[in-house]
């Protein structure tokens, strides 16, 4: 039986508004949440018996004013290390070792129509690189492709570009990053080489999505959409477009805050909050069946 530590909420109270305060790419919403965790902490609310609770309220008052899915206070089960960043990459070390490298199916349907899944995340384009060009490289010779990111929470906005590539024909900006501090903007293109052998910019492509793709998954589909280059079949997604980073608060608990925001160049905003829009609305359930058949017809036709 484990036995609760009652936990002590003020220090990692001081440490998520210093975060805040410091980090949080929109500093008026930040003053705003500040005063927020502050009153009630005073108030007792965070007055919890375990780490889990805490997390919980603290991530549903930091979601509260502008609803900022990427801010969060996240619990760990496993210690987690002090190092920024560090949490969240040992995780996705786990997934990465168990998922084929992020690209856990490669099937050839009728009619030539190929699919690759890409779960459960777009992972650091230095691990992913050669699964990913391999998945693309073996479906580069479909007469139709479907990128499925129906379970894909996310991930490396390199590797958003680097998928990106293998889809189209020419170097292309995707996406502009705009950073909180010196107010930069920097540049996403898409790679004037690829190891491997490109699907190309002129075949069918579809893109499938549910309401759990998020962040860098979002950013792959959205960028295809606003360039024309695919068409998006099922679910709205969760809408979370903001680059964030992490910073461990508590031996189980960290801290995440976005640090930049999305800006694409065709549409000139992002899908925060929106989510991305399917261009062919369904169930996520019914994604692949509607895509394989809207390829189908685009080929017979």
């Amino acid at each position: 039986m484990t036995t609760l530590t009652k936990i002590l909420p003020a220090p990692v109270i001081d440490e998520t508004v210093r975060l805040l305060t410091e980090q949080y790419v929109f500093p008026e919403i930040a003053e705003q949440l500040v005063g927020l965790l502050q009153r009630h902490l005073a108030e007792g609310a965070y007055d919890v018996d375990d780490a889990e609770e805490l997390a919980r309220l603290v991530t549903a008052d930091l979601q509260s004013v502008n609803g900022d899915r990427h801010l969060r206070l996240k619990h760990h089960t496993d210690p987690v290390p002090p190092k920024r960043g560090a949490a969240t990459l040992d995780a996705m070390r786990r997934d990465f070792d168990t998922s084929l490298g992020g690209a856990p199916r490669v099937q050839l349907l009728d009619g030539g129509v190929a699919v690759v899944e890409l779960a459960p995340m777009l992972f650091p384009l230095e691990w992913a690189a050669e699964p990913l060009s391999a998945a693309l490289t073996l479906a580069s010779r479909a007469q139709a492709l479907i990128v499925d990111l129906r379970t894909n929470r996310g991930g490396d906005p390199d590797t958003v570009a680097f998928v990106c590539s293998y889809l189209l024909d020419e170097r292309t900006h995707l996406n502009t990053m705009h950073w909180r501090g010196d107010g930069r903007g920097e540049q996403s293109w898409s790679l004037p080489h690829v190891p491997g052998t490109r699907f190309g910019g002129s075949k069918p492509l579809y893109v499938l999505s549910s309401d759990s793709t998020f962040s860098a998954a979002e950013e792959l589909a959205y960028d295809l959409q606003q360039l024309g280059r695919a068409v998006v079949v099922g679910e709205t997604t969760r809408g979370g477009a903001h680059p964030c980073d992490g910073w461990t608060v508590h031996p189980h608990l960290e801290v995440t805050v976005p640090v930049g925001r999305a800006v694409n160049p065709v549409s000139g905003t992002n899908w925060e909050g929106t989510g991305v829009t399917p261009d062919v609305p369904c169930a996520a359930g019914d994604a692949l069946g509607r895509a394989h058949a809207l390829a189908l017809a685009r080929l017979s036709g």
